[in-house]
């Protein structure tokens, strides 16, 4: 029998409606000022003004209104999101499409409303027109931002694939349904940190390896600059305000859970050699980006936990001191998510290690 790390998958891509919401099909009309200047927002998102487009998974906005009701703007026939006011969940939006969906019957007064992307998506790209208040209130100014930040960097793991499944076997519908980056490890771990965070996830993607060996010509590395993961050449313009003092990297599980098959370019030991090289290389790309001062956290698991040890050990061996190696201690997780994945209970149990593992870090928040 297969071991679970080879049964991973590769992930491929109405509304639910609670009490007190609905949905109608006409956009609201847009901020003057534009949607950004109304909502907070950590995503790595593209700037169109009257709409912010995206494709990661876990991409939230954050906003503030006054009144009775608030409506929430959208254009995605691809995506799952779950709307959040004053920290409640009160609606799962299932592939919305372009769509005012309005949570009513709040109490009169300020609200704080999130919305986030719970599924990955990389095919298709999510617009966002922004929060919209009822007649007789008004959206106020837009929340803080928080002044830690986190990237978790990944593949499905990470992205949270069929965490939320009552059974392994999933078809591809299930996969998207039950597939919820808002309770992935990197969310909780950064919400118990009080930080914003990105989880730049990518479903069957490996560092030079995609999972059983499929689209030889792509791995993450194609996709990692982009903000719009389906526009080739696209490139993420950072507004200067992403800034992270940690970024998590958790790349590998792909590359090596499934045996080589006829026809690919790989031995297991010119695979094992490429991936430290391109492991090296990816770690150097995000020092150079995020400077000397950010933590670089590097996990191992499984097959490949050895691999990333040794290029860790170069690199501080070479002088950087902010870069670390984090064995995953899978100790203890049920993998009751589709195909064998982290379930949502897997999820908080690394969530409270990766926690207390950060503490004994020197980050500079």
């Amino acid at each position: 029998m297969p071991s679970p790390w080879s049964r991973m998958l590769l992930a491929s891509a109405a509304s639910v409606v609670l009490l007190g919401t609905t949905t109608q099909a006409a956009a609201a009309a847009p901020d003057a000022k534009g949607v950004s200047a109304t909502v907070h927002t950590a995503g790595r998102v593209q700037d169109a003004g009257d709409v912010l487009r995206y494709s990661w998974p876990g991409v939230y906005f954050e906003g503030r209104v006054r009144g009775t009701a608030v409506g929430v703007v959208l254009d995605d026939p691809a995506a799952d999101y779950d709307v959040q006011v004053d920290g409640a969940t009160v609606a799962t939006l299932v592939a919305p499409g372009s769509t005012t969906h309005w949570i009513r019957g709040l109490r009169d007064g300020a609200h704080t409303v999130r919305l986030v992307k719970r599924n990955d998506t990389p095919w298709s790209t999510s617009s966002f027109g922004g929060f919209v208040a009822a007649p007789g209130g008004a959206v106020l100014a837009r929340p803080a931002a928080r002044s830690r930040q986190i990237e978790f960097i990944g593949d499905s793991l990470t992205a949270g694939y069929g965490n939320l499944s009552s059974s392994r076997d999933c078809t591809d519908e299930q996969v998207k349904r039950t597939t919820n980056a808002d309770v992935s490890y990197g969310a909780l771990t950064a919400r118990r940190l009080h930080a914003d965070y990105q989880v730049n996830a990518y479903s069957g993607q490996g560092m030079v390896r995609n999972y059983n060996g499929g689209s030889p010509e792509v791995n993450y590395r194609t996709f990692y600059d982009r903000a719009l993961l389906n526009v080739p050449g696209d490139v993420w313009q950072n507004p200067g305000t992403w800034r992270p003092q940690l970024v998590v990297v958790h790349l590998g599980t792909n590359d090596f859970s499934t045996p080589i098959t006829p026809g690919e370019p790989w031995t297991d030991e010119t695979l094992v050699a490429a991936y430290r090289g391109a492991y090296a290389g990816f770690l150097e790309k995000l020092r150079t980006r995020h400077g000397p001062g950010t933590t670089l956290l590097a996990v191992g698991a499984g097959s490949f936990a050895g691999h990333v040890e040794q290029v860790v050990r170069e690199r501080v061996a070479a002088g950087d001191r902010r870069v670390r190696f984090w064995r995953l201690d899978d100790t203890g997780l049920d993998l009751a998510g589709c195909h064998w994945h982290y379930s949502a209970r897997d999820h908080r149990l690394l969530a409270d290690r990766l926690t207390a593992h950060l503490a004994d870090l020197p980050i500079r928040w």
